[in-house]
């Protein structure tokens, strides 16, 4: 696993505590459901996608490269997401519209 992706989990576990913490919400339960969520779609892109690609690619170094990437930048996106349905949840158990 790369560096770049380890730290990138750790960051969002950080930003799920945060925010959950701000929205008066359980902070470690976000911060579980974000972390699971960004390494089961990190495997899941790596295992599917990048196995797929890497034999395509294997002669250049540039996209090699760039598709390692692909897992953690598909992992960040599926925390963004899950970062706002737990957002509009909290909104509405809070009343909020």
């Amino acid at each position: 696993m790369m560096f770049l992706a380890k730290l990138a989990g750790i960051l969002v576990l950080v930003w799920f505590f945060l925010t959950a913490k701000d929205k008066g919400q359980e902070p470690f339960k976000w911060a579980i459901i974000g972390l699971v969520g960004y390494w089961l779609t990190w495997w899941a892109i790596k295992l599917t996608v990048v196995t797929a690609l890497s034999g395509l690619v294997a002669k250049s170094a540039l996209m090699t490269f760039l598709v390692i990437q692909i897992p953690a930048l598909c992992a960040i996106a599926a925390a963004v997401v899950i970062r706002k349905k737990l957002l509009a949840d909290a909104a509405e158990k809070n009343g909020e519209s």
